[in-house]
C-alpha cells in the first residue's frame, strides 16, 4: 500500500493501468505494454483509481475514435488525485497521428509514446516533465517481449507490424511505419507458449497480415507451421489484403483443418472507379475471382468485409455497385463506415463531395441491407450441428453459455455440463443477425 503521501513504498511495486481502444492489433500491444512493464517491476491492477500510472493505447482510423479517447484522457486528468503523483498517458496511433502537439492540446498530459517506442516506457514514467516517444522505428517488432495476456481461450499473435499500401484513406502506414515481420521461428515459440498457458484458438495478427514474409518463409508456409503446434485447435489471422492472397495461403486453407473456415476480406467499395481512387490494388473482377477461389477451396466459408460510403467522388451509380456487390458476395458480417478525413493522408486534401447527411443515409441503407442479409444466411443454419469453443456465460441467457464456431459466429447455448475451454457440439435452432442459439448435444 502507499503512504499518506501517496508515494509508492521502496518494497512495493509500482502500478499501472492500461486503457484499449480500437482494433486487435491494439489490444496485442497493450499486451506488449504489460509485457515491458512487468518485466521491469511493474504490477498490473483494474482500476484506474488503484493505478500510479494510467495509460490509454488509442486508435486514429476515425476522428470519433479519437474524441472519444481525448475526453476520456482529460475525465482521467480532472479526477486525478490531488495528494499522489499519478501519472497519465497515451499510446499508440493516435499519439503518432498527433505527436507534435498532444502534449500542448491537453494540459496535464504527462507522457506520449507511439507504436514503436513502448521499450521506453519504464523511463517515461519516471520522467519529471512530460515527455514523448514519437520516432518510428523500421527494426522494431518486440520480438523478445514476453506479451502480458488476461485469461481467455483465444490469444491474439502479432505476426508482422507496419504497412507498405498506403490506400488514399489510411492513416495506419503514417502511424505505424513500414511492413516487418517476425521470424517464423520467434511465431511458433509464441504459438507453444500461449497453447502451454491454455489458449486453444490463436489470431495471427497484421495490419496486411498476409503480406507477411520473414526470410523465405511467407504466409501461407508460416500457417502450415502454426498449424503444427500441439495444443492450438484453432488458427485465424486478420486482416488480410485482397491483392496479398497467395496461392500458397488458399492452399494452407484447403489443407490445413485448423485453420478457420473464416476470412475478413476488406473491400472497401464495390465499384472500380472507387477502388482506383482509394488505390486499393485490386478491381472488383479481381476480387469476385478472390472470393471463388477462397470459396473453392473452404466450402465451408464465411465472409465478412469492410465498406466505407461516401468517399471523395462516391457518386449515386458507386454506391449502388457496393450494395450489388454486397448482396452478390453475400457477407455474414460487415463493418460498415462513414468516411472520415483524416490529416496525413493522401485523400486528406480532396474535397468531400458526399454530405454527412448522405453520407448517413447510404449508410444506415446498407446496416439494413446487411441485417437483413446476415439473418437469412443464419437461418439456413438452423438444424445443423455446429462445433464451439466456449468463451465465457451467455450475457442475456442465465445458466447459458456462449462461444464462436469455427465460421466466428457467435452461438449461445444451453449446456450439459461444458465449461469455458470447451469445445462441444451444438445443435443449432434458431438464428438472428447476431447470434446463433441452440442446446449443446451429449454424446
Amino acid at each position: 500500500m502507499s503512504d499518506l503521501s501517496g508515494q509508492p513504498q521502496p518494497n512495493e511495486s509500482p502500478t499501472y493501468y492500461v486503457e484499449t481502444y480500437g482494433c486487435q492489433m491494439n489490444l496485442a500491444d497493450s499486451e506488449l505494454i504489460g509485457g515491458v512493464l512487468t518485466g521491469r517491476g511493474y504490477r498490473a491492477v483494474s482500476t484506474p483509481e488503484q493505478a500510479d500510472f494510467i495509460l490509454l493505447n488509442t486508435c486514429a482510423i476515425r476522428e470519433h475514435a479519437e474524441q472519444r479517447v481525448a475526453q476520456r484522457v482529460r475525465q482521467l486528468i480532472a479526477m486525478r488525485p490531488s495528494d499522489r503523483r499519478t501519472r497519465i498517458g497515451l499510446a499508440g496511433c493516435m499519439v503518432q497521428h498527433h505527436r507534435d502537439r498532444l502534449l500542448d492540446a491537453i494540459p496535464g498530459l504527462d507522457f506520449i509514446v507511439g507504436p514503436d517506442g513502448y521499450r521506453r516506457l519504464p523511463e517515461l514514467l519516471d520522467a519529471d516533465a512530460p515527455v514523448a516517444e514519437v520516432r518510428l522505428d523500421r527494426s522494431e517488432t518486440y520480438e523478445d517481449v514476453a506479451a502480458v495476456r488476461a485469461d481467455g481461450v483465444r490469444a491474439w499473435v502479432t505476426i508482422m507490424r507496419g504497412c507498405d499500401r498506403f490506400c488514399t484513406f489510411c492513416v495506419v502506414p503514417y502511424v505505424r511505419g513500414r511492413e516487418r515481420s517476425l521470424p517464423a521461428d520467434v511465431v511458433v515459440d509464441e504459438l507453444r507458449t500461449v497453447a502451454a498457458q491454455g489458449f486453444r484458438e490463436v489470431v495471427l495478427l497484421g495490419q496486411t497480415v498476409n503480406a507477411y514474409r520473414h526470410d523465405d518463409v511467407d504466409f501461407g508456409r508460416l500457417l502450415r507451421r502454426c498449424v503444427d503446434v500441439d495444443g492450438i485447435e484453432r488458427v485465424r489471422f486478420t486482416s488480410p489484403h485482397p491483392a496479398d492472397m497467395t496461392p500458397a495461403t488458399l492452399a494452407a486453407m484447403r489443407d490445413c483443418p485448423q485453420i478457420s473456415p473464416y476470412v475478413h476480406l476488406p473491400v472497401q467499395s464495390g465499384s472500380d472507379r472507387m477502388l482506383a481512387a482509394m488505390d486499393r490494388g485490386h478491381t472488383v473482377d479481381e476480387y469476385r475471382r478472390l472470393v471463388a477461389d477462397l470459396r473453392e477451396a473452404v466450402p465451408e466459408l464465411a465472409l465478412s468485409t469492410d465498406i466505407i460510403v461516401g468517399y471523395p467522388g462516391e457518386e449515386d451509380g458507386d454506391f449502388e455497385a457496393t450494395s450489388r456487390l454486397m448482396d452478390e458476395i453475400g457477407y455474414d458480417h460487415a463493418f460498415l463506415f462513414k468516411y472520415s478525413r483524416r490529416e496525413a493522408t493522401r485523400a486528406f486534401k480532396l474535397d468531400e463531395t458526399v454530405s454527412e447527411q448522405e453520407k448517413g443515409r447510404r449508410l444506415q441503407r446498407l446496416i439494413a441491407e446487411q441485417e437483413a442479409r446476415a439473418a437469412r444466411i443464419n437461418r439456413t443454419l438452423v438444424g445443423t450441428v455446429t462445433e464451439v469453443l466456449v468463451e465465457s456465460p451467455a450475457r442475456r441467457q442465465p445458466d447459458w453459455l456462449a462461444g464462436k464456431n469455427p465460421q466466428f459466429k457467435t452461438v449461445v447455448f444451453e449446456p450439459h455440463g461444458a465449461e469455458v475451454g470447451d469445445l462441444v457440439d451444438v445443435a443449432i435452432e434458431a438464428a438472428g443477425p447476431h447470434t446463433l442459439k441452440g442446446r449443446q448435444l451429449v454424446a
